[in-house]
């Protein structure tokens, strides 16, 4: 599959068990690992889309930074949040997993078999 990429943090588990199934599978998906290379405006605006979510929906709310910044309560816009994933893209749920024009949370990581 040419077009199937996985937005991968190393350190999380989750991350490290999709990437596993997509090679279990001969998958050779291009592993983007966004906490070292930032995503743009664009590139958060797209998955969004091919998400088919809001901004507020990718935090996660679970990370130290959610919570200080009172993300939780604050009345934020789609572009403040992007904003805020984009300057701290550890707030950005992960693994994302993207086929074509189609992109899955492979949270469980088996989750992953709907997007393959």
């Amino acid at each position: 599959m040419k077009n199937l990429i996985i937005y991968h943090n190393s350190k999380c588990s989750k991350s490290r068990n999709t990437l596993k199934i997509l090679n279990s599978e001969n998958l050779d998906p291009q592993v983007i690992l966004y906490l070292e290379k930032k995503l743009s405006p664009s590139d958060l605006k797209s998955l969004l889309i091919k998400l088919n979510i809001s901004a507020k929906q990718l935090l996660r709310s679970t990370e130290k930074e959610y919570k200080d910044k009172n993300l939780g309560k604050e009345n934020l816009s789609e572009n403040e949040i992007i904003k805020i994933m984009l300057n701290c893209p550890k707030l950005i749920q992960r693994p994302i997993v993207v086929n074509g024009s189609k992109a899955i949370i492979a949270r469980p990581p088996e989750k992953v078999y709907e997007i393959i």
